[in-house]
């Protein structure tokens, strides 16, 4: 599954890039962390629209993993490589990926500030409260300051039920097990990004063959069954996956992502990506008695899936 994104390693290699395009018009630029893409980091996407192509400019790893690692999420929403997907669909021609180091948090803000200028930026957007360099001394508006040629735009918080949209609500909202509330604020339904791997080949015994993600650092939701969406090329396949650690099999308490797809065309081999996208709980994770009990119930399971 293509991404359609560019991605570069740094502000020199996106400037070299984008003048290969030809482009008089320069291009705008997002600029954040961005994890999981939500509605307010789409804000800020769409300010940066307008002035020839559209780029988002991010940190790896996140900054808080860097800089108060006790603080930092133990899992995140969207990897890198999750990330381009899903800015791919929403419109967004390439991806600037900075390495965040302590020595890069300790650069004067100015000197990162000329580096975006020197870009041939046309647009500017982060969040109004984003900051970045030594002490934090870049603000949104020294930005429009040191760049007086380029449209900085500071963008308000997205709000929803009077709070505001952030990271850190959608992962409590999975973790609840609130996958409404989660996609209300994402703008989508919640997705994982992983490779398929080798299990224990259990489900096509009982005539459910199942793909074992694996995922580097997202965050899966709470325990479960649940219906699903699957893509490794185009097109979205239903499927009904599990998440947790399968009880009647296994109880040496790791979780694992497992997805039954309703097509006879998934990859046969392993090595493969796949994104996964949660529609909706069908019921808790439990143990049973034998396996043809759990056959039986993974039976209802994919009925369950493929009615609604």
């Amino acid at each position: 599954m293509s991404s359609g994104v560019t991605r570069y390693d740094s502000l020199t290699a996106l400037t070299q890039g984008e003048k290969s395009q030809s482009l008089s018009a320069g291009f705008g630029l997002a600029l954040g962390v961005f994890d999981g893409i939500h509605l307010g980091h789409q804000a800020v996407i769409d300010a940066a629209r307008g002035e020839g192509r559209t780029g988002v400019l991010t940190f790896d790893p996140h900054p808080v993993q860097v800089l108060a690692p006790d603080r930092a999420p133990r899992r995140i929403l969207a990897s890198l490589e999750h990330k381009e997907k899903i800015l791919a669909d929403y419109g967004v021609d390439f991806l600037v990926v900075m390495e965040f180091t302590k020595a890069f948090s300790q650069q004067e803000a100015a000197l990162f500030a000329e580096a975006l200028r020197n870009s041939g930026v046309k647009r500017l957007s982060a969040g109004e409260d984003w900051s970045f360099g030594k002490s934090r001394g870049g603000t949104m508006t020294r930005l429009r300051e040191w760049c007086p040629e380029v449209v900085v735009s500071p963008v308000p918080a997205v709000m929803q039920n009077g709070e505001r949209i952030s990271s850190t609500r959608i992962r409590q909202s999975l973790r609840d097990g609130n996958l409404d509330a989660a996609a209300q604020m994402l703008g989508r339904p919640y997705a994982v990004y992983g490779e398929v791997v080798q299990g224990q080949q259990l489900g096509r015994t009982i005539g459910f063959p199942t793909a074992n993600v694996s995922l580097s650092e997202e965050l899966l939701p709470a325990n479960g069954v649940y219906q699903v969406e699957g893509r490794w090329s185009q097109s979205w396949v239903r499927g009904v996956a599990n998440v947790g650690v399968k009880p009647t099999v296994e109880n040496d308490g790791r979780r694992s992502l497992e997805v039954h797809f309703f097509s006879e065309e998934t990859p046969a081999s392993y090595g493969w990506f796949t994104e996964i996208s949660f529609l909706k709980k069908i019921r808790d994770e439990k143990k049973f008695t034998n396996l043809e009990a759990l056959k039986a119930q993974i039976q209802r399971d994919v009925e369950s899936a493929s009615s609604s």
